[in-house]
């Protein structure tokens, strides 16, 4: 079946031109298939993995419902709730230049930050807020923001605000926008009581689901590298950091990440961390580092493993593996996005391997693990090229005063813009499972 472009879905022409600037041509599944409703007017329920091309899907109907529309002081017209700072960022650097194009303002409100700026936005009469809720819930108590004349509202992620305990605010939230306007809900799943949501707040919701999340990423390959034991898996993750190319690193704990990103960066390998422990400025510092190029490797905790899109990395590894399935899945949509491959490498210490062989068995992933050094044939296959050493490392942020919101502006938040893949150079790949691309 031939695929419909933006024009014939419905998406005005100079948003469809800005699109075809960027290089944005055809609609990815979920745009195709939600756009028409949500264009319409319609309350929509799109299911669908990190990195589907949700975001366009909502923001294309946001800012042609909202086109013509002034709004008041304190008093947005469209609202966007994101579970983390790097979502928030990261729709905010999308929306805002389609909201541009027809005369609409964006702002993006999150904790852990002074809140002045944000209220000057909205004093100033802005459109759009894109939030995460625990700030834009003390706003609201503070009455610095009205939210009673929002025409649409996105609530994106939903199964991670449930993940993360915002549901209840997110609650209040929605309860506190004009029943009988638009709402459109984005979500991989329906559980932890996102379903309730949608049946409390939803009129006649049209759903479509695209790239179920039970599934396994596509157009990605899975590796398990079995180790003798700690110094030989130190040697393989430095190994496996050594490439050219974009990678992330997972690890369970704040202080492993930064200890991992430190030693990398002094042996000649620039990298930067992200965890809870890191001011907003150094997130944004070493994602910006990341996503430009500054910085091969980001070794991160799971706050990355949702939120943090940057396309062209080429290979994630779970130096730790994730305690649980979903986890593992989300931590691998790292890489495989925007129509790229990628690899996935799971590095297991004698003592995890049942644990291990348990959790791909949930997520669906069968490969035969291989006992491996940093030396075997598998990982210099893998890895490809050598990157030169820098001897003038990148420097890594030290960590900051916690500065952690109960209610939900939880330090999780920020990200970067999206950037074009690197080159790499591959071998033939062994003991690994493959699978096929559907969506973007």
């Amino acid at each position: 079946m031939t695929t419909q472009t933006f024009a014939e879905l419905g998406v005005p022409a100079a948003l469809v031109g800005s699109l075809a600037a960027q290089g944005i041509g055809e609609p990815f599944p979920i745009q195709a298939a939600t756009l028409p409703d949500s264009l319409a007017g319609r309350d929509v329920l799109g299911r669908g993995k990190t990195g589907s091309g949700k975001t366009l899907a909502f923001s294309l109907p946001l800012v042609t419902r909202l086109t013509g529309r002034r709004s008041q002081p304190s008093r947005p017209s469209g609202l966007v709730l994101a579970p983390t700072r790097e979502l928030a960022t990261q729709i905010t650097a999308t929306l805002a230049p389609l909201a541009a194009l027809s005369g609409l303002s964006v702002t993006t409100i999150y904790g852990g930050v002074a809140q002045s700026r944000q209220v000057s936005a909205l004093r100033s009469g802005v459109d759009i807020v894109v939030a995460c809720p625990g700030r834009l819930e003390d706003l609201m108590r503070q009455k610095l923001i009205n939210l009673d004349a929002v025409a649409t509202t996105v609530i994106d992620e939903a199964d991670h605000m449930a993940d993360l305990g915002f549901l209840p605010g997110v609650t209040r939230i929605l309860a506190a926008t004009p029943a009988g306007e638009q709402r459109l809900l984005f979500s991989a799943t329906l559980d932890n009581g996102v379903d309730k949501l949608v049946r409390r707040f939803l009129t006649d919701p049209v759903l479509h689901s695209v790239d179920e999340a039970a599934d396994a990423p596509v157009q990605m390959t899975h590796h398990v590298f079995h180790v003798g034991g700690v110094e030989a898996k130190r040697a393989l993750v430095h190994r496996l950091a050594s490439g050219t190319g974009r990678r992330i690193l997972f690890m369970r704990t704040k202080h492993q990440a930064r200890k991992l990103a430190k030693q990398l960066t002094e042996a000649g390998v620039p990298s930067v961390d992200l965890h809870g422990n890191l001011s907003q400025p150094a997130r944004e510092r070493n994602l910006a580092a990341f996503s430009s190029g500054e910085a091969r490797v980001l070794v991160a905790t799971d706050i990355a493993a949702r939120g943090v899109h940057v396309d062209g990395v080429e290979l994630v590894v779970h130096v730790d593996p994730p305690m649980e399935h979903k986890a593992y899945l989300h931590r691998s949509g790292r890489t495989a996005r925007a129509g790229s491959d990628g690899d996935v490498v799971t590095v297991v210490l004698p003592e995890q391997r049942k644990d291990t062989q348990q959790l791909l068995r949930r997520a669906g992933i069968s490969v035969r693990p291989r006992d491996v050094d940093a030396n075997s044939t598998e990982v210099k296959d893998l890895v490809g090229e050598i990157a030169p050493l820098r001897t003038a490392p990148a420097p890594v942020a030290k960590p900051a005063a916690r500065t952690s919101d109960h209610r939900g502006a939880d330090p999780r938040r920020g990200g970067p813009a999206r950037t074009g893949r690197p080159p790499r150079r591959r071998g033939p790949r062994q003991g690994a499972q493959r699978t096929a691309r559907t969506g973007g």
